[in-house]
């Protein structure tokens, strides 16, 4: 009966089909800014390995398939289904996810989640975009990194995406379709420098070059052994699965603005595996090419590190500063999503007191450093939204491709699938935790097989009874 759901459910309003518009207006672009980030693409060629080599051990041809394995896998597993589930009820995420997790555990999962991670994106938007914005001032980018300058900027920067957020979103949102045009224009300068050397690449002589060193004259250098060609697919994906696994989930708000499953289709194509395809891709030819070039005139793996060695240092410092500027409205966009988040989950809290202490976290989290391991943070958002995306794409299955409605409760099926998922996808952090160090490196991809799990598991577990009653709503959204 309606009477049993909650208000925030009850006085849901599906988004009319007046009120939408083509895959290219909305969803395309959207995700394309978040794909062109540079904190996304200048990881790409190594991820979280320090190997050498990084992707690019056994060539181009091996790292860029698995950089397209990893995009379809975003758009196919993570995207889809959340979007479709978007378009056919025109409803946000904290309506749609009341189905697999219960109109009380509804609070909790999957948007409440949504909301606390996004301060963690916020963090690192901080902690990378003020390090960019303080390099120039300093002999290189190590020696700036982590100084009490660059803590202190980001710091600021948190602060004021979180204001704009709060206060602000409409003015940001006016610039933040175009901003996205600055990453791109600098990937393709960038690439337009270094293309001259991509046929010249040699895989052998970036891996000398990326080997460790002695550190002292009597130490024998022993290089590391690079990464196997599994071991580039598994990491790869895992690392672009990670950064992606939240926008995802939320491609239920951003698809709920499409007219038809085409658009859903076409903007996660377009937005999302090609983005992906576009920006990943071109940071491993520029890596390859610069190498090929130079065998010896780099350090590392990571293109925004090699902009002044291939741009000239003015250059580089130009393009420093455009792309930490081009970050700053997914710092706003980050605070939003989180607002509207407590808004519906704590409507009791004063927005001020719930994203200041968001805010709060997210700087301690900079100050720290530990904001800086990007590629750690991605996969503790991968091993939370994982399973919540296999949960969904299967609770959408066994209700016949459309959305089953809010379910009473808390829907252990969902549950159960989630922390038995997460617990898959934040293995190697399980790892750290004394007596447990032998499950390190025993699960390949864990974003991957958290998702999997998930999506197993929640099937199981609903088939055995343990899937909560669905209630009615007071005008149906399902599809």
């Amino acid at each position: 009966m309606a009477s049993n759901l909650p208000d925030y459910v009850a006085s849901a309003q599906p988004l009319p089909m007046s009120a939408r518009a083509p895959w290219y207006k909305n969803t395309a672009q959207t995700y394309a800014g978040i794909m062109l980030w540079f904190v996304f693409w200048q990881q790409a060629p190594f991820g979280s390995s320090s190997a050498p080599g990084g992707f690019l051990a056994h060539g181009l041809g091996t790292a860029i398939l698995a950089l397209v394995a990893a995009a379809l896998i975003c758009h196919f597993l993570f995207y889809l289904v959340p979007g479709l589930l978007g378009m056919k009820t025109g409803l946000p995420l904290y309506i749609v996810g009341t189905s697999t997790y219960g109109v009380k555990g509804g609070f909790l999962m999957p948007g409440f989640l949504m909301g606390v991670l996004q301060f963690g994106w916020l963090a690192v938007n901080a902690y990378f975009s003020a390090w960019f914005l303080v390099s120039p001032f300093f002999k290189s980018m190590e020696a700036a990194k982590d100084t009490p300058v660059h803590m202190a900027v980001a710091a600021a920067w948190a602060i004021l995406g979180a204001f704009m957020g709060l206060k602000g979103i409409k003015y940001v949102a006016r610039v933040a379709t175009f901003l996205p045009l600055i990453p791109f224009v600098i990937l393709i300068v960038l690439f337009v420098s270094t293309v001259g050397g991509v046929g010249k690449f040699d895989t052998q002589a970036l891996i000398n070059a990326t080997a460790p060193v002695a550190t002292t004259q009597s130490e024998s250098v022993v290089a590391a052994t690079p990464l196997s060609t599994f071991s580039i697919f598994a990491l790869m994906i895992a690392y672009v699965v990670g950064f992606f696994a939240t926008a995802g989930a939320a491609g239920v708000d951003i698809a709920m603005n499409n007219r038809n499953g085409k658009d859903v289709h076409l903007g996660g194509l377009f937005g999302v595996a090609f983005s992906t395809i576009f920006a990943g891709g071109l940071a491993l030819l520029i890596v390859a090419g610069a190498y090929g070039m130079n065998p010896t005139g780099f350090k590392g793996l990571n293109p925004t590190k090699m902009m002044g060695a291939i741009m000239g240092t003015t250059v580089g410092n130009v393009f420093m500063y455009l792309l930490a500027i081009a970050a700053f409205p997914a710092a706003c966009f980050a605070a939003f999503i989180a607002t509207n988040s407590f808004k519906t989950t704590l409507p009791k809290v004063n927005p001020l007191i719930s994203c200041g202490i968001g805010t709060v976290v997210a700087i301690a989290l900079a100050v720290s450093g530990w904001a800086g391991n990007a590629a750690q943070v991605f996969t503790i958002i991968g091993a939370s939204f994982g399973p919540v995306c296999g949960a969904m794409m299967a609770d959408y299955l066994l209700s016949g491709r459309k959305w089953a409605g809010p379910r009473s409760g808390w829907n252990m099926a969902g549950w159960i699938s989630w922390i038995v998922g997460f617990a898959v996808g934040a293995v190697e952090f399980i790892a750290q935790i004394p007596g447990l160090e032998a499950l390190a490196g025993k699960i390949p991809c864990p974003p991957v097989a958290a998702f999997i799990v998930g999506f197993v598991l929640y099937i199981i577990l609903a088939k055995i009874g343990l899937q909560s009653k669905t209630l009615e709503m007071p005008a149906k959204a399902k599809g």
